[in-house]
């Protein structure tokens, strides 16, 4: 399959060969005809596969076959993304799809002034590239008109009900038409998702180009075991010794994000934040110097899960495990990007046992375990007194459990310890009951 077997026009078959793209992914195979034919469409594929193209291609020669012959033009196609990462890079990546097209594309988020947006939406824009706050926040300043909108694209649709965005979407819907086609793109499927598409999609094309919930293909992942206070050595090891140039860093909070680039800095490694309470103009500076090599470890919040688009990258790791298993697979997708290979490593200790769990639950896979020469992990085991019977002893990997009961039962025990006042159950109102020393 080619791309001049998909239907492209020869504008943008030379954007695309220009992009250096020579075949169509999977996703764009399947994805654009659907979409010339009209269908909704319901598509699951990996980060990394090729979603932007696979939506963009059909829409701007759609768009472009039908202009808008009004001389202030209102917005036709609207794709909302979670981050403003994501909208700069699915906006830019628009811009050179349609550069011999007389399309206009606007990207629209905040952490940026609103006033030059205003000016630009009253010139005219034909597509909008757009974070769901600050689009509605336009759409209720009436400083946007959406009432035209032909095409709605929700990329990483997941990851925006995952950041609370499902209610500004509904409101956004509000403002659209009903007769328009739906696209929307998911990295990974959850009930929430399925419901959510259920209710916007109309009789939708299913599209599946990989086994749910997966991570890219092209990413070799390993578990390096720690202790929680030797991880920050541990990484500034790795990182010297295997003369990492280049590696994406997530932690869970943003002071442990300045944190950790504090401490990394003090090692003699370049590095610098990216999350969520820095404003946008630094964001991008950081993004770009990291890109041209001038940082060398960009740490970063899951705000940059999603829309780091980084040619090559090589090396992804989590210092922090996320709290949402889902959120590892789009952390580890921004390293194997476009059939390019990826290593992404977690320092896990022991805390971190049960959010391991969960994802190599999620992925239906052991992620491996990779032991590194002076980092491992004490093994703490009981001694023959405090041995259970008949039970194994606590593993590496295996939280601690409860002490069995003395009445033989798991839990507390039932029965007073000597010296100790007896508790009596007392009703109190609204059906709930305290302990009330007798």
């Amino acid at each position: 399959m080619s791309f001049e077997n998909l239907g492209l026009s020869v504008e943008l078959l030379g954007a695309v060969k220009k992009e250096g793209y020579t075949t169509p992914t999977p996703i764009q195979t399947k994805a654009i005809p659907a979409i010339f034919n009209g269908r909704d469409i319901l598509a699951g594929a990996q980060t990394g596969t090729g979603k932007t193209a696979a939506f963009a291609l059909p829409m701007l020669q759609m768009l472009s076959k039908n202009p808008s012959l009004k001389k202030r033009r209102k917005p036709r196609a609207l794709v909302l993304t979670p981050t403003r990462e994501l909208a700069a890079q699915v906006g830019t990546s628009m811009q050179a799809y349609g550069r011999r097209l007389s399309l206009r594309i606007m990207m629209v988020y905040g952490g940026v002034n609103i006033n030059p947006q205003i000016d630009r939406f009253q010139r005219g824009v034909d597509i909008v590239v757009a974070t769901p706050g600050r689009l509605l926040d336009h759409a209720q300043r009436h400083t946007i008109d959406l009432s035209q909108i032909e095409f709605l694209v929700l990329d990483e649709a997941d990851r925006m009900l995952d950041m609370g965005f499902i209610k500004d979407i509904q409101k956004i819907v509000s403002y659209l038409p009903e007769n328009r086609q739906n696209l929307l793109f998911s990295a990974t499927y959850t009930g929430s998702i399925r419901k959510f598409a259920d209710n916007l999609l109309d009789n939708p094309e299913h599209i599946e180009v990989a086994r749910r919930n997966t991570a890219a293909e092209m990413v070799t992942q390993y578990v390096h075991p720690v202790e929680r206070g030797r991880k920050r050595e541990l990484l500034s090891s790795l990182i010297r010794g295997e003369k990492w140039n280049q590696v994406l860093v997530f932690t869970r909070t943003k002071h442990g994000a300045n944190r950790l680039t504090r401490q990394l800095m003090s090692d003699g490694i370049k590095a610098a934040a990216i999350h969520g309470n820095k404003s946008q103009n630094v964001r991008t500076r950081t993004l770009a110097d990291f890109k041209k090599g001038l940082v060398r470890t960009l740490v970063a919040t899951d705000v940059a899960a999603r829309g780091l688009d980084i040619n090559r990258l090589p090396h992804v790791v989590n210092f922090d495990l996320p709290n949402v298993p889902e959120d590892y697979v789009h952390r580890i997708g921004r390293s194997g990007r476009a059939g390019q290979n990826g290593v992404a490593v977690s320092l896990v200790c022991r805390d971190d046992h049960g959010f391991l769990l969960n994802i190599q639950k999620l992925l239906k896979q052991k992620i491996s375990i990779k032991e590194i020469e002076g980092f491992q992990m004490e093994k703490k085991t009981k001694t023959s007194a405090q041995k259970t019977p008949g039970k194994r002893s606590q593993s590496l990997w295996r939280p601690k459990g409860r002490k069995p009961a003395s009445n033989g039962r798991r839990g507390r025990s039932t029965q007073a310890a000597p010296g100790r006042n007896r508790s009596s159950n007392t009703q109190i109102p609204g059906g709930r009951r305290r302990n009330v020393r007798a």
